[in-house]
């Protein structure tokens, strides 16, 4: 048994009655904490405490500081009330803008010190969050004791429970001379004292379940609001405090709560209805109104209108496995292989980080692989072969493509074209690999590839096909903002890098999410039906004055529906980039299209001690690596393509890098 959960036996028990509490802690004013997991009855106590000393004709406050599940008051804030009659009336509010009370505990610690004045009288009762393990737990408990000047800590815990952190509680205060530790015995001689009694939960308490935890703090929330009154403010006008989305992704900003503010006081709560044009519309309750100081958090309303945490930008999985056990031999093995995930796309660098470039991204919803760059191929199924519909090379080094015979001999089986993205000449190599072999046994069943090469704003595309002759041009297209391939639900989008030869980088970007807002539709009394997926095709295609049919016989424009009902979110993006020179000219048109990309993988070869041979070879250091990554406010950086001069201390790698940026994600 731990240090913290083992029983105590000089700890006083007192019954779940607030008579019984009243007369054992609070026959005079005290400040008294109730402590607990969640499911033990705290708030229903502080609630029976507020009613019998409102009763006895004595003031009783209580600070409501469990910002996720509030017992009353506003969620995502901490709520100092009184009892008046038969409720706690709320008195004022301090804004938090979260439900995370272990994720934001500073400032949750601050927003109690706030309101716990020093001139309330009475018994001022502090209903915590249910926060109890870890660090979180143990910073939490010792700050909200601090600054609410806690005096009484009442422990509730299910009767065969031992109550959570009590060493840490009973820490606060030396024990006086020559006597036990101060628990117990709350009397003027002990005022001094931390006073600490236990009492069992009853048997009936129980954590509501998440989903009904969910639809009670949405209730509140929207009592708050009340007859909301919508605001429109220009971005240049406020000043962000927080941890507020970026202001250029609009749909993040959709039902974010947020909080006004004057010389740090909380003015009013509301909530962000659009970001668009550089204006901020916000709901408020009526008579609230704005400020220049605007507090944003991770609280938001859903699309199905339920008021949760925000889920972090960079939530997709993303892990370093061991080398594959498929290597030509130990020594070329090519250190962990990264896997991850963004949006409906899983992808592999299936070589490693020292290894040949290679990723792999698999389209789960389609069933299909991109491969881009092609360095060796080994650690490849053949199978995974005839699922690649697109391969992206960046240049024509052999580390990049000498992995084309596996992709060559994997699909001899009438497999439909294979289309091929490069630099000026690619077509050329792929020729060259393919006359390379003799094809008088395949007929006109050889593997077909449809190459396009990328100059500057014009796309020649080329057409081959093994044992049918030499590679035949086929045509060349304009360009539009780089993008050489658009297919359904992405595209990909390429620049031209210098490496000492024309490179190419590529960004694959996911279309935009459209989602319905539940809630406003239920506030329209409109049933869901195939005519969301009409509004939804309309916008998607930006015709915003397209008449859409209502399921009540009424017909409104897809713009002023799509306004009222569907929250855009933008598509994520993941870049690959790697054998770039490192200039002012590639750092800047590399940092414009990673530019808030969710997924940046990126080359870091050498050391800044290496810098010349960077130099040398038209290579990134480490730390331009992560300067370019900075600049470009990505979410993540994952870096590869190490020279294997560091294989034995790769950490100096991450090290340089972690130094430039805060987004890379390392082993």
């Amino acid at each position: 048994m731990s240090m913290t959960s083992r029983p105590r036996t000089d700890i006083p028990l007192l019954p779940y009655s607030a008579t019984a509490i009243i007369e054992a802690v609070c026959a005079q004013d005290r400040r008294v904490m109730l402590f607990g997991p969640p499911g033990t009855g705290k708030s229903t106590l502080a609630a029976e405490l507020g009613r019998a000393l409102n009763a006895a004709g004595r003031r009783c406050w209580c600070l409501g500081a469990d910002p996720g599940s509030p017992a009353f008051g506003v969620p995502g804030a901490v709520t100092l009330a009184k009892w008046v009659e038969n409720n706690w009336r709320i008195e004022e509010i301090a804004a938090l803008c979260t439900l995370d009370a272990g994720r934001f505990r500073l400032p949750l610690v601050a927003a109690v010190r706030r309101l716990a004045k020093n001139s309330l009288e009475g018994v001022i009762l502090l209903d915590g969050p249910g926060v109890i393990r870890g660090m979180a737990g143990r910073e939490l408990l010792e700050g909200l004791i601090e600054a609410a000047q806690i005096d009484t800590v009442l422990m509730l815990t299910a009767s065969d429970r031992s109550p959570p952190l009590l060493d840490e509680i009973l820490a606060f205060v030396p024990p006086p001379s020559g006597k036990g530790v101060g628990v117990g015995n709350a009397t003027q001689d002990n005022a001094s004292r931390m006073n600490v009694f236990l009492i069992h939960a009853p048997a009936e308490a129980k954590r509501p379940g998440k989903r009904a935890r969910a639809r009670r703090r949405t209730a509140l929330w929207d009592a708050c609001l009340g007859d909301r009154l919508a605001h429109r403010i220009g971005i240049q006008e406020i000043n962000f405090i927080g941890t507020p989305p970026p202001l250029d992704e609009a749909s993040a900003w959709v039902g974010r709560q947020l909080a006004f503010l004057r010389h740090n006081e909380t003015t009013a709560m509301g909530e962000v209805d659009r970001l668009d044009s550089g204006q901020l519309t916000v709901l408020l309750p009526a008579g609230a109104t704005p400020t220049a100081t605007v507090l944003v958090r991770d609280a938001v309303r859903t699309p199905e209108g339920v008021l949760e945490s925000a889920a972090p930008f960079k939530a997709e999985p993303l892990a370093y496995l061991p080398p594959a056990d498929v290597t030509p031999s130990p020594e070329q093995s090519g250190g962990p292989r990264v896997v991850g995930r963004i949006g409906h796309v899983d992808f592999s660098l299936l070589n490693g980080v020292f290894g040949d470039p290679l990723l792999h991204l698999r389209l789960r919803h389609q069933g299909r692989s991109l491969l881009f760059d092609l360095g060796d191929g080994v650690r490849l199924p053949a199978r995974l072969a005839h699922q690649v519909t697109d391969v992206f090379i960046s240049h024509a080094h052999m580390d990049h493509i000498s992995g084309f015979p596996w992709l060559l001999r994997s699909r001899l089986n009438g497999l439909p074209p294979c289309r091929v993205y490069g630099p000026p000449g690619l077509a050329k190599n792929i020729e060259g690999f393919i006359q390379g072999f003799l094809w008088d046994r395949i007929g006109d069943s050889g593997p077909q590839f449809l190459i396009a090469e990328l100059h500057g704003d014009q796309v020649r595309r080329f057409q081959i096909r093994a044992g049918g002759g030499v590679c035949e041009f086929s045509g060349e297209a304009a360009v539009a903002e780089g993008v050489v391939h658009e297919d359904k639900g992405f595209r990909v989008r390429a620049v031209e890098l210098d490496h000492r030869t024309p490179v190419l980088a590529f960004t694959l970007e996911l279309d935009q999410e459209i989602n319905i807002r539940k809630d406003r539709l239920l506030a329209m009394k409109l049933e869901p039906g195939p005519w969301l997926t009409a509004l939804k095709q309309a916008l998607m295609a930006g015709h915003r004055k397209a008449t859409v049919a209502l399921p009540d016989g009424k017909a409104m424009p897809a713009g002023t529906l799509g306004d009222e009902l569907v929250l855009i979110r933008p598509g994520k993006k993941l870049v690959y980039a790697t054998d770039l020179a490192d200039t002012k000219e590639n750092r800047q048109r590399l940092t414009a299209l990673a530019h808030h990309a969710h997924t940046f993988i990126c080359e870091a070869p050498f050391l800044e001690a290496d810098a010349g041979q960077a130099a040398r070879t038209g290579h990134l250091t480490a730390r331009a690596c992560g300067e370019i990554a900075a600049a470009a406010g990505v979410a993540r950086l994952v870096p590869f393509h190490f020279s294997r001069r560091y294989t034995d201390n790769p950490q100096q790698l991450y090290d340089e890098i972690n130094a430039a940026c805060t987004c890379l994600v390392a082993p």
